[in-house]
């Protein structure tokens, strides 16, 4: 039977037959490969030039493991280049010319934590455990009655590329000629107390408590009793008044340290 089959077969024309679907199978391989090279290429000289661009920081402020992850986003659209704030302004002019995209320069910042409790601040039991601000603040409020403040167990300073957060006196502190607006300390804080404000900025709340004065006094000796008295003295209008706390327009701010000399609880700070 199968002898039979086979004579049956034309083999010349089924030669042909196979032999046109292996070239055009080699055809459509080979177009394959050139379309992945120049396409690979093409994303890889993009990537390496946004990289050579990019501060170099790894700090993890956009969101990314690292610089590498970041250029790989934003060559992809998945990211925005505002989202690293190491970087210098001339250099994500050079990134956004690579990606074809528009630049706006933006006006640098520095972090700041929105907390002076520390000692300042009453414990509601002492606190034996892991040096980890989230594990802390898992065991009734973190020790205490400030349920909005830092936990001083320095998640933050251990997260700063440039060693630019202290724990003093069981609180946060940001050096801003250190500070590089990275970000990866707003990522590390589970209160969520830092915040970026304008590099030249005088002053700031470093309170983050939206409790009521009577409260506040009971909790902390540096907490925002919101008295309004800031945002009375400020002749430019740059303070309201938002859910207990004085928020700064920093746009109309001046300068001018009125509200930080008339805070009766030392909660505007000024930086210098």
């Amino acid at each position: 039977m199968i002898d039979l089959l086979l004579a049956a077969i034309q083999w010349d024309k089924f030669g042909i037959v196979i032999g046109i679907f292996a070239a055009i199978a080699v055809v459509l391989v080979v177009c394959i490969l050139l379309v992945a090279k120049f396409c690979k290429v093409d994303a890889d000289e993009k990537i390496e030039k946004i990289l050579s661009n990019l501060a170099g920081a790894n700090c993890g402020g956009c969101g990314c493991s690292g610089c590498s992850g970041f250029a790989e986003k934003l060559c992809k659209g998945q990211a925005n280049l505002g989202d690293c704030h190491v970087t210098d302004a001339a250099a994500k002019k050079e990134i956004a010319d690579v990606l074809g995209i528009p630049f706006e320069e933006s006006k640098p910042t520095v972090s700041v934590c929105k907390c002076s409790g520390g000692k300042y601040a009453k414990d509601t039991f002492d606190y034996v455990g892991a040096k980890d601000c989230a594990e802390k603040a898992k065991l009734a409020g973190g020790g205490k009655e400030c349920v909005y403040g830092c936990l001083g167990e320095g998640n933050c300073s251990r997260v700063c590329p440039e060693d630019a957060i202290d724990v003093c006196e069981g609180c946060a502190s940001v050096n801003p000629d250190k500070c590089t607006s990275c970000g990866a300390c707003m990522s590390a804080c589970p209160r969520g107390l830092f915040e970026r404000i304008p590099a030249d900025a005088k002053v700031y709340v470093a309170c983050s408590s939206h409790d009521k004065g009577k409260a506040v006094m009971t909790a902390c000796e540096h907490g925002c009793i919101a008295c309004t008295k800031c945002a009375k003295v400020c002749p430019s209008g740059a303070i309201t008044m938002v859910d207990n706390l004085p928020v700064i327009d920093y746009d109309k701010c001046t300068k001018c340290g009125k509200c930080a000399e008339s805070c009766p609880r030392h909660t505007i700070v000024v930086r210098y």
